[in-house]
């Protein structure tokens, strides 16, 4: 086997799964990123399959029944994953059952290395045919200002908000501006955890400290940029890493940039499905949307941006047409002025009233990305009652 696989243990004797795991420790080519001492809520394995995206399953037919629904769930959020039946004992009718559901390899205690050498490479093989593939979303959105000042954090937050009232799927909203970073400031977070903390545990993320990480509001997850650190260097394998973990957990992902093109930057416009390029109708703000518009196009990435033009007066200067003819990229919306609803709104630590004009923009935007009907609820006050931080307590420091 010349790539390690990924894999999780599901066994509840606490004993068997300790042996198997000083076996596999001694095969090599196997790493065990969760063992799960019961047998685990749909929720819960939901949450594990998604943090991990193992390869292989060690699964324990101690309780054939649970071990049979297991399986079945396994069916239908991954394809292809594979299973190795573990026992206690080698016993004809588990074996039986195992075939039945479509198991093909078993180990039984004591564990023979030999035996669980060669069903490893059954399952290598196997995987090289056909990799495990996991659910995963292609609703990755980046946002984009041509300048600083444009609204561009205020834009985000609000189709992110709209955007998680579509009761289907959770969305996150990252804020990844680390010199300018406004989310945290527009929420009035307490979340001492930030988007550093993320990219630094990114090859090791799991469902139980990426809790820690983020704020909950109602359907919304959001992840601040924390403590302005210039310095901080971010690889594209963190990016990569971090964004392959949110593929598998949520349904849409905004991303708030900063604007400066960073190497991390350009790495998450190249994994979003749509860059919205964020403008004011005014001469300098077009004539940087421009000179970024000329960058991305030599990135390949001129049929991903889209023009929002916002800040726009009842007589604009420019219509949409000359805007997207000078920037060289079509406009997907204009949005109104209304410094008196977004400062009422920046005051309460909440997103603009729906109900407005400017509110319903925002929900437009957001049909435009997903190019679906997005509903709205009664108004803000739902947005304020539904604020809880996660208490849980930390393990940072594993």
């Amino acid at each position: 086997m010349s790539n390690v696989l990924r894999s999780i243990i599901v066994c509840p004797d606490q004993a068997l799964s300790t042996q198997l795991e000083q076996e596999l420790a001694a095969v090599g080519g196997v790493a065990v990123f969760r063992t799960i001492n019961h047998y685990p809520s749909i929720p819960d394995l939901v949450r594990t399959l998604r943090a991990h995206a193992p390869d292989l399953i060690f699964l324990s037919f101690e309780d054939v029944g649970q071990a049979e629904a297991v399986i079945k769930f396994l069916e239908k959020e991954s394809e292809d994953a594979q299973i190795i039946g573990i026992h206690r004992a080698f016993e004809p009718s588990v074996v039986r059952t195992m075939m039945r559901l479509g198991v093909r390899e078993f180990i039984s205690f004591p564990f023979d290395r030999q035996s669980l050498t060669d069903s490893l490479q059954h399952v290598a093989d196997r995987l090289a045919r056909k990799p495990a593939a996991y659910l995963t979303t292609t609703q990755l959105f980046s946002f984009l200002p041509s300048k600083a000042g444009v609204g561009t954090s205020t834009l985000a937050l609000n189709v992110a908000s709209a955007l998680a009232r579509d009761p289907t799927g959770r969305v996150l909203l990252s804020d990844f501006d680390l010199n300018s970073g406004m989310i945290r400031f527009l929420l009035k977070l307490q979340n001492t955890y930030s988007v550093l903390d993320a990219v630094e545990h990114s090859a090791a993320m799991d469902e139980n400290l990426w809790p820690q990480l983020v704020t909950s509001i109602g359907n919304l997850d959001v992840l601040h940029a924390g403590q302005i650190n210039p310095s901080l260097r971010i690889e594209p394998t963190q990016i990569r890493n971090l964004i392959q973990f949110m593929r598998r957990n949520y349904r849409s992902m905004c991303f708030d940039l900063s604007g400066n093109l960073e190497r991390y930057s350009i790495e998450i416009m190249q994994e979003s499905k749509r860059v919205l390029l964020v403008c004011t109708p005014e001469i300098p703000s077009l004539h940087l949307a421009r000179e970024k518009m000329s960058y991305l196009r030599s990135l390949d990435l001129a049929d991903r941006i889209s023009i929002v033009l916002n800040r726009v007066a009842k007589k604009p200067l420019f219509t949409k047409e000359q805007v997207a003819e000078v920037v060289g990229a079509p406009v997907i919306d204009t949005v109104p002025n209304d410094y008196e609803g977004i400062n009422n709104a920046t005051a309460s630590g909440t997103v603009v009233d729906e109900k407005s004009d400017l509110g319903k923009h925002y929900f437009q935007i957001a049909a435009k990305l997903t190019e679906a009907k997005i509903p709205q609820s009664t108004g803000k006050r739902k947005f304020l009652e539904r604020f809880a931080v996660p208490n849980q307590p930390s393990v940072m420091q594993r």
